[in-house]
């Protein structure tokens, strides 16, 4: 096979090999770089679904929030560090959604975030999963639902709109549970499979029946929010003192068949940008990573998280760093 070696010296694959394809998992796991690929998706798997996924809109890189700086870097910022770990009690920490076929990550990284913090602030006292559905549907400013939004908008949306409380697909779980059943991305399963990006669900003011709150009372408010700078001590200390964030970052081809390692990009093929949630750092095989949940399910990747190389702006996932401080926070 051709090798396509790019500047900065790493390989990448010839644009010959198919995205989802066996040769390209191959390719990959040829090179003995640092992540292992595999199969998550089916090869016959419709480019327009595979593409639509990727739900970060291009102009939302127009829309950014005011730049919270840490003045000060603490002295015990650890080697490695997992929020799953440090806040083992926040339920929400734990989860790994499914955006289904919609562009919702933006709303999904959000809102993942934001559940983790409203936990992490009240020592555990309130526990929700944020809705996704609620940013994706009520969020006029947030873009094009699920054709694409701008992760900074829902955070903008949090502080002045508030969002309600929803968990998975045909759960109890709050206000607004997510719209979209999930669908299945491999095989013959007991789902039906992925077609394609579903259009936008109309905004619904209101929370499923049987719940018992009123959907302006389960809404949950932003005191403050903000993005922050590309500064790897910047990103980190924010994670430490005050929970998960979300980013969003350049999806190439081969990152569709990640299983492990530390990720970095050996494909020129760009499918999008998408959002997600960093929970925590640390290296693997002397390897510098941010430990990344994704909202493509549990069954894919590292059991629906993965690594990316950490510090060197790998795919632009340093660039768009958003997050906020809940309104129960006692003291800020």
């Amino acid at each position: 096979a051709l090798l396509v070696v790019a500047a900065q010296g790493r390989i990448l694959a010839p644009p010959s090999l198919k995205l989802l394809s066996d040769e390209m998992i191959n390719f990959i796991n040829n090179l003995n770089t640092t992540w292992k690929a595999g199969r998550n998706f089916d090869e016959n798997i419709p480019l327009s679904y595979i593409k639509g996924l990727m739900g970060v809109h291009p102009d939302s890189k127009n829309y950014r929030l005011p730049l919270h700086y840490h003045t000060e870097i603490p002295d015990d910022l650890p080697e490695s560090f997992d929020a799953r770990e440090q806040w083992s009690h926040c339920s929400s920490i734990h989860l790994i959604r499914d955006q289904s076929e919609c562009g919702s990550c933006w709303a999904f990284g959000a809102a993942e975030a934001m559940s983790d913090r409203i936990c992490i602030h009240t020592n555990g006292k309130v526990q929700v999963n944020i809705s996704a559905e609620d940013l994706l549907t009520c969020c006029n400013s947030c873009g094009g639902g699920c054709n694409g939004g701008f992760p900074a908008a829902a955070w903008h949306f949090y502080e002045k709109e508030g969002v309600v409380t929803g968990g998975l697909y045909a759960t109890d779980d709050g206000c607004q549970p997510y719209y979209f059943p999930p669908c299945e991305h491999y095989g013959t399963g007991p789902l039906p499979p992925c077609k394609g990006i579903k259009p936008t669900p109309k905004c619904v003011r209101d929370c499923r029946k049987g719940y018992e709150k009123s959907y302006s009372v389960d809404k949950h408010y932003g005191k403050k929010v903000y993005s922050i700078s590309q500064d790897e001590s910047q990103i980190k200390t924010e994670i430490f003192k005050n929970g998960p964030v979300e980013a969003d970052f350049m999806v190439y081809a081969d990152f569709m068949s990640y299983k492990s390692g530390v990720y970095q990009h050996h494909s020129d093929d760009v499918l999008g940008g998408h959002a997600i949630k960093i929970l925590g750092w640390g290296t693997e095989n002397g390897v510098p990573y941010w430990l990344v949940a994704n909202s493509w399910n549990e069954h894919w990747g590292d059991k629906g998280y993965f690594k990316i190389l950490r510090g060197k702006d790998e795919c632009d996932i340093e660039d768009h760093i958003n997050a906020g401080i809940p309104k129960e926070a006692k003291a800020y």
